[in-house]
Parts: C-alpha cells; sequence; structure tokens
C-alpha cells in the first residue's frame, strides 16, 4: 500500500465523467424543482380553499412520497416506455411522432426529472398548506376591502408571508434533487450497454450520487470514491448557500 496524499483529489478535478454528473444533477434538478415547487404552491393554495373532504386530498397528495422510489421508478418507465409507453400513445394519438424518451440525452433528463416533481409535490404541498394556515385572515380581509383581487392578493399577501416556508422547501429540494439516486439507477437500469450503473445512453441521465455508486461498488475504488464523496457534500453545500442567500436579498429587497 502506497501514501495517496492528495492525488485522489486532483484526479477528480479533471475527471470528465465526475464533472458530466454534476452538469446532468443541476439539469435535472432545475427540471424538477422549479415546476415541482410552482404545482405545491398551487395545489396547496386549493387545498386551503377546498370545504370538503380536505383529509382525503391531503392523503391522496402525501401519498407518492411514501410510496417506493423503487416501485415508482418501475412504473415511469413503463411510462416513458418508447413502444408501449402511455407518454407515446398520447403524443401519436394527437399526431405527433414517438421519442425514445430512455434513449435520449434530454428525454431521460425529462423522465427522471418528471419522476422526480411526481414524487415530491404532495409532500412540499403540505408544508405550503401549513404555512398558508398560519397567515392571519384579517390581512385577507382587509385586502378585499381595499378592493385588491385574488392575484394581487397572493403577490402582496400569500407570497412575502410563506418565504420563509418557500427558502425551507428550496433548500430541501436542493439538498434531495442533488442526491437522486434511485429514481436513475432503477429507471435506466436496462438502457446501457456497458455497465448497469453508467445512467443511460451517453450517461446523459448518471447523477453525481450514481457515478459515486459507480465508482465505489461497481469498480471497488473506495479511495476515489470517497474523493467522489466529498466533491458532492461541497457541491450541495455550494447551492444550498446560493438558494438561501437568494431568496434572503429577495425578502430584504
Amino acid at each position: 500500500m502506497e501514501w495517496a496524499g492528495l492525488s485522489q483529489y486532483k484526479y477528480l478535478l479533471s475527471d470528465t465523467d465526475f464533472w458530466n454528473s454534476i452538469g446532468n444533477t443541476l439539469i435535472i434538478w432545475a427540471l424538477a424543482t422549479f415546476p415541482m415547487i410552482f404545482l405545491a404552491m398551487v395545489t396547496a393554495v386549493m387545498l386551503n380553499s377546498a370545504v370538503r373532504f380536505k383529509n382525503v386530498y391531503r392523503f391522496a397528495y402525501f401519498l407518492p412520497n411514501v410510496t417506493s422510489v423503487v416501485a415508482i421508478a418501475i412504473v415511469f418507465g413503463s411510462v416513458f416506455s418508447t413502444n408501449f409507453g402511455l407518454v407515446n400513445a398520447l403524443l401519436q394519438a394527437v399526431g405527433f411522432d414517438q421519442i425514445a424518451w430512455l434513449n435520449t440525452p434530454w428525454g431521460i433528463k425529462i423522465a427522471i426529472a418528471t419522476l422526480m416533481t411526481w414524487q415530491w409535490t404532495g409532500y412540499n404541498a403540505i408544508i405550503f398548506l401549513a404555512g398558508l394556515q398560519t397567515i392571519p385572515g384579517e390581512l385577507y380581509e382587509a385586502a378585499r376591502m381595499d378592493g385588491a383581487g385574488p392575484v394581487q392578493t397572493f403577490f402582496r399577501i400569500t407570497l412575502p408571508m410563506l418565504r420563509p416556508v418557500l427558502l425551507f422547501v428550496l433548500v430541501i429540494s436542493t439538498v434531495t434533487g442533488l442526491q437522486s439516486f434511485s429514481e436513475p439507477q432503477v429507471l435506466l437500469q436496462n438502457t446501457s450497454n456497458d455497465s448497469t450503473f453508467a445512467g443511460g445512453p451517453g450517461h446523459s441521465g448518471q447523477t453525481m450520487v450514481l457515478y459515486f455508486f459507480q465508482q465505489t461498488f461497481d469498480n471497488n475504488d473506495f479511495g476515489y470514491g470517497a474523493a467522489v464523496a466529498w466533491g458532492i457534500f461541497l457541491v450541495v453545500i455550494l447551492f444550498s448557500i446560493v438558494n438561501w442567500r437568494l431568496v434572503q436579498r429577495r425578502g430584504e429587497d
């Protein structure tokens, strides 16, 4: 055995596969997080104004988050299948051609992002709903008396009052989104010819944690896997701080 020193980290900085995994992860995170937050906010507002069956709706929206990720990925693999998938069946019904979702770079990213959006929208909607229920009703009554409409009320009262909750959701979504592993691993396990954990054709679905798993347990390179893990940690911390600062600055403005 030889003392490696910082050689693993030096190689990490020049590893194109690692940088590719960072790029894939960030794209998938962006495609999943922003639509998810929007849908969660809309869902929370609808749940907050619902009169009947509130508990039933909450259970239904929260159910995807407690369902096995492996089971969800298997279902979405069928939904985005090229020849028998539901998405392509709908595209053909309206006159479009089939898309090889799990065999093209952007198709893979969209499929993974859609899965993550479906999984986490209900969970974050419940968090937004809890924040909405803490806003005093007197503020809305005063706004209506001043002639404010629903859109003005949302942007002048609801959104500013939900800023701490939005910050929490954004940071948690960043941490979970940048650590995505089970979704691409199960969804793409049958689409790669060179390795089960390669992340699909062209490694276009290879996320950072998936790359860490491949190097550590598939290649049995535990030393380099540890270096990759530290790289993932620094990326997650960096983007969490950036998101926190952006939301805080907007709140101060």
